[in-house]
């Protein structure tokens, strides 16, 4: 399994779309933008075949440490969901 970075992604897009790579670059970085715009107001992404985003809010709790077994307190959070769509679920499960 392989670390795929932003920057091979970009690389990868120039080529296949014959655009510059500052181009593709700077598109892709405004989506990522944008999700992440989005996600902060709150807002549910779905993207059809691929997958859907949704905040979720956790509740503070109480944890425990397992080196030390002592006690913290953990605050609430939000947190990003992701549930893969159709497409994506196939590709996975090799199911062309």
């Amino acid at each position: 399994m392989a670390n795929v970075t932003k920057k091979e992604i970009v690389d990868t897009i120039a080529k296949t779309h014959q655009v510059r790579s500052l181009t593709a670059k700077k598109i892709v970085q405004a989506f990522l933008d944008e999700i992440i715009m989005e996600l902060s107001k709150g807002n549910h992404l779905e993207f059809r075949d691929f997958g859907v985003f949704d905040v979720i809010d956790r509740s503070e709790r109480d944890a425990l440490n397992p080196k030390t077994l002592e006690k913290i307190h953990v605050p609430a959070k939000r947190t990003v969901k992701f549930k893969m769509g159709r497409m994506m679920r196939q590709k996975l499960n090799h199911q062309d």
